[in-house]
């Protein structure tokens, strides 16, 4: 094997945090982020300082939820340890995703870029507030999903596309 051989299976740490496909998951990263956070600053201002329903339409309100825990509430009666380690894995998930870019294809950098954006953008909330800013409420009749945010959206958008990928999905590796 040649030396450019080697080279070009395992890419340089610069290369690996700089090359195309990591700069395509970090533009929908911060994307994501920007829109997540704007959103939720928003709504602080508008239904969280008063609190109170806002119907949109006949399925959807805009509700002002705090979310101790993660996806659907889970894990809400963990603590101070449970919310730090959620952080912690927030953030070594968005470093594997980044270190791995160039191996992924096009459909799973795409899932990797909303994942890591949903994931810092609730991992901001969990620092800035110790909760998370919920505040979609999706209902039918009387039964209401469970509120949640952009960046929850992006996580299982995200989510479905790497099921997707892993299942229906090209082979990787490809920049």
């Amino acid at each position: 094997m040649k030396s450019e051989d080697r080279h070009t299976d395992h890419p340089s740490l610069g290369a690996r945090l700089t090359g195309p496909a990591a700069q395509r998951v970090g533009i929908l990263l911060i994307c994501i982020l920007i829109l997540d956070q704007a959103s939720k600053q928003f709504m602080l201002n508008w239904i969280f300082a008063a609190p109170r329903v806002h119907p949109v339409m006949p399925f959807l309100n805009f509700v002002p939820v705090w979310n101790p825990g993660i996806s659907f509430g889970m894990l809400a009666d963990g603590g101070q340890a449970v919310r730090g380690g959620l952080t912690l894995l927030a953030f070594a998930v968005v470093g594997w995703f980044f270190w791995q870019a160039s191996r992924l294809d096009h459909v799973q950098q795409i899932a990797a870029g909303l994942i890591s954006g949903g994931a810092i953008g609730n991992a901001i909330d969990r620092l800035r507030f110790g909760k998370v800013v919920d505040f979609i409420d999706v209902y039918v009749q009387t039964w209401h999903w469970p509120a949640f945010n952009v960046a929850d959206a992006a996580i299982t958008v995200g989510a479905a596309l790497w099921a997707y990928s892993i299942f229906f999905g090209q082979e990787t590796g490809q920049e």
